[in-house]
């Protein structure tokens, strides 16, 4: 079953790697992409809001070139579910093959189901979600590769004409995390929530998934674009080697 498990995923980041590596993805009319891949190694490890589809993690994967982009965030699941279901285990694996020396950046976001009232997923704030968070880093870490946290994914509802952010305390737990760990974090919580709040409803709804998919946390098109261009902005800031792999704009 692992496995198995283990192939599925493989499969799943060749196919995003090949999209943010294809032509109409990692360059402009005119251009080739001969060079690509030949930088740091990028994977994704998250919830639906960073998954291929329904969040904006192939749209990052598509804003670099010269960088393996591999996208194994997976849609419903924890910081508890992702290790529980041996989905973990593939990333070590990946981590861990081989003799290569090739540089990997591991970006890790969670929060989403973490939240209470989602049976096998949920975590304790105080005494589970910290642990969980800093666990991924040690084991990253561990593994010779480096390792980014980036805070959830700002939900989009308005209430009175006010986004809450019913995500804060899961933010600041993973800000606390980094600071502990000496590790790096993107508060992708904090910035897409001042740029959704800015828009109103009726703007915030267009980031969204068309009917009948449509639903104020995961993305479209629209959405993917947005957050993508939010989190690679600041991965710049924090690793301000990515910035020779942007894509170039046509």
């Amino acid at each position: 079953m692992k496995r198995r498990l283990a192939l599925i995923l493989l499969t799943a980041a060749c196919a995003s790697v090949a999209h943010a590596q294809s032509p109409a993805a990692s360059a402009p009319r005119g251009e080739t992409t001969a060079n690509v891949a030949t930088g740091p190694r990028l994977i994704l490890v998250g919830d639906s809001t960073m998954a291929p589809r329904s969040g904006y993690g192939n749209a990052l994967c598509a804003r670099l070139q010269q960088v393996a982009c591999l996208n194994l965030a997976r849609g419903g699941r924890s910081s508890m579910s992702f290790r529980a279901e041996g989905l973990w285990s593939s990333v070590m694996a990946l981590l861990n093959e081989g003799t290569s020396r090739q540089k990997t950046l591991v970006l890790i976001q969670f929060g989403h189901n973490d939240q209470p009232g989602k049976p096998g997923r949920s975590t304790d704030l105080a005494t589970e979600f910290g642990p969980n968070m800093a666990g991924y880093v040690k084991e990253v870490r561990a593994a010779g590769a480096e390792v980014v946290l980036i805070t959830p994914l700002t939900r989009r509802t308005f209430k009175d004409g006010e986004l809450p952010n019913d995500l804060r305390p899961w933010a600041e737990a993973i800000l606390k995390v980094g600071a502990e760990q000496g590790v790096p974090v993107l508060d992708l919580n904090a910035i897409s929530h001042a740029a959704v709040a800015a828009m109103g409803q009726a703007g915030a709804d267009t980031l969204a998934e068309a009917p009948p998919r449509f639903d104020r946390t995961h993305v479209g098109p629209k959405g993917a674009a947005l957050f993508s261009a939010q989190v690679l902005e600041g991965l710049i800031r924090l690793k301000p080697e990515l910035a020779a792999a942007q894509t170039l704009q046509p």
